[in-house]
């Protein structure tokens, strides 16, 4: 799952070196991180967030029932 996130992320990314994916498994959920340079945060996100909605929406499509959900955080470089 987390090759989708970056497939995704990628897509809409120009700074794809300074992407960093931190990845944290609880009981019940996967949390992802996804870090990204400050001129990206707008293109990864999107207009009213609709990018990393979908983004959101797809990774839950993707993941059986029977396995951890993902949930995905977004942040920039300067908030970590």
């Amino acid at each position: 799952m987390l090759e989708l996130i970056k497939y995704v992320v990628e897509q809409f990314a120009e700074d794809k070196k300074s992407i960093e994916y931190k990845v944290e498994e609880t009981d019940d959920s996967i949390d992802v991180t996804v870090v990204l340079a400050d001129s990206d945060m707008g293109k990864v996100i999107g207009k009213q967030g609709k990018i990393a909605k979908a983004l959101r929406t797809l990774v839950r499509a993707a993941t059986p029932r029977d396995e951890k959900k993902y949930n995905i955080e977004i942040k920039e470089r300067s908030e970590v």
